[in-house]
């Protein structure tokens, strides 16, 4: 009772153990991993992709596209999709694509029954205003990153993006939750240059996809809400096609 925040109606805590301690008790969770499968995932979806997460890139990730019928993403290649926001720009509608991630992805699979919406800057209200037909009752978590040893890596712009989301949502907020919002209202104003200088921004600078950093925070550029269905995330709205 005590660590899954449920005194609050809206909370918000990191990774793995976020997921696991708070989605039984929440009508609706949020995975945000900004830099880059949430933001991946939003672009996608509204273009009308089918995301499937997926948490390993080896020769299951392989055999499970097949199993699927969708194309496995390579981050390998400069040509093909990748988990990379701007290489997903133009995908044909009902593109099939597997995700693999060993954040966004990796969190996106434990929520159980609980409805789960990726969630980014880009679609924050959106997103918020989605979960909220859901119940009252709403968990909000950043990915966070990994460290060289796999442990997880607290990051800016996961804080940032579950403020974001955060502040347009109603309701009794933690004190996770707000600190989540304090973090975003700190760096709003400036939210593209906070983002390059910190340490997931100056990684992706340094392999040229600063265009990624770009994509990532348009606050409120999108207004897809990509939902976790079958095993895969559909736009809100076209997951009856």
């Amino acid at each position: 009772m005590i660590f899954d925040q449920s005194a609050y109606h809206i909370r918000c805590e990191w990774g793995e153990q976020g997921v696991l301690r708070l989605a039984p008790a929440s009508d609706a969770i949020i995975i945000v991993d900004v830099l880059s499968f949430s933001t991946a995932v939003d672009i996608a979806a509204s273009q009308g992709a089918i995301v499937y997460p997926y948490r390993w890139k080896d020769k299951t990730a392989e055999d499970f596209a097949k199993s699927v019928g969708a194309q496995l993403t390579d981050k390998k290649s400069e040509h093909s999709y990748r988990l990379s926001p701007a290489s997903l720009l133009g995908l044909p509608p009902r593109t099939r694509l597997v995700l693999p991630s060993l954040n966004g992805s990796h969190l996106s699979l434990l929520t159980g029954p609980t409805p789960t919406i990726a969630g980014c800057l880009r679609n924050c209200r959106a997103v918020a205003e989605s979960a909220l037909k859901k119940g009252k009752h709403i968990a909000v978590i950043p990915a966070g990153e990994r460290w060289e040893n796999g442990q997880l890596r607290p990051c800016l712009e996961d804080m940032a993006g579950a403020g974001a989301i955060i502040s347009y949502l109603q309701g009794s907020l933690s004190p996770e939750a707000e600190m989540a919002v304090a973090v975003f209202e700190n760096i709003r104003a400036r939210l593209m240059q906070s983002i390059l200088v910190c340490l997931s921004g100056r990684e992706k600078a340094a392999r040229g996809e600063q265009r990624d950093v770009a994509l990532a925070t348009e606050l409120n550029a999108s207004i897809c809400v990509p939902i976790l269905k079958d095993g895969a995330y559909y736009r809100e709205a076209w997951q009856t096609l």
